[in-house]
């Protein structure tokens, strides 16, 4: 009975269905995300190849790889053949997507409208289950001087220490700030706590004279921002 303990891997399909083999020879723009999470999960189990595995996994999860992104080990172990290990990889692999935005600042790194504020933002806060506050501080050219998380708290708030944010941008010699935050419960208007937080960092930094630019909600796939709506 030594079979029933089996996993069916990449290795036992056809050639021209093997993921890692497609990638080698087709490029890596050839893969669906299904074949894509094969490569990273690399078995299946004793029904399911690691293709079938990882499709059933998208289609629970409204084939969306940004809400799989979302689970934690426990949730991904609840699908038969995926034990910690493979748990482990999928969420390392997702975090490796997220971090490759956190690149060093340069004359190309810049900020120059709303858009691309929010492209700074959105791999770090868009798939969040709960909200955390972010800071991008900026030099006199609005090139990036460091993103960094500033604050984490639950489902539906978090404390914003605007002292510490303004010690922050004093070590970086920054002039310029975007605050951006997200809301799990995906309604993208601000709050009055919100608009307040923002009033109150604006006049602190103010002090300094160090300007804030904008307030980015982040949604999943949009965003709200303070700029846009006149709220700064």
């Amino acid at each position: 009975m030594e079979f029933k303990n089996k996993h069916i891997n990449i290795k036992s399909l056809a050639e021209d269905d093997r993921p890692r083999e497609k990638l080698a020879t087709k490029g890596k723009n050839s893969l669906s995300d299904a074949e894509l999470l094969a490569i990273v999960l690399g078995s299946g189990n004793i029904k399911e190849t690691a293709i079938q595995l990882a499709q059933r996994i998208l289609s629970e999860n409204d084939n969306k790889l940004a809400n799989i992104a979302k689970l934690n080990i426990n949730e991904l172990k609840k699908y038969r053949g995926v034990g910690t290990v493979k748990a482990i990889n999928i969420i390392a692999a997702f975090e490796i997507g997220r971090r490759r935005n956190d690149i060093e600042p340069n004359e190309k790194n810049s900020i120059k409208n709303t858009k691309q504020a929010y492209e700074i933002f959105k791999p770090f806060l868009s798939d969040l289950r709960h909200e955390e506050f972010w800071i991008c501080m900026l030099d006199k050219a609005n090139h990036i001087i460091k993103t960094e998380n500033i604050s984490k708290g639950g489902m539906s708030a978090t404390i914003v220490d605007i002292k510490l944010i303004c010690k922050r941008l004093l070590e970086c010699n920054a002039t310029g700030i975007i605050l951006a935050h997200n809301h799990p419960s995906g309604n993208l208007n601000p709050s009055a706590e919100d608009i307040k937080i923002t009033k109150n960092l604006k006049e602190a930094i103010s002090m300094f004279e160090i300007t804030l630019f904008d307030h980015i909600i982040v949604g999943e796939n949009n965003y709200t921002s303070f700029a846009d709506k006149n709220l700064l």
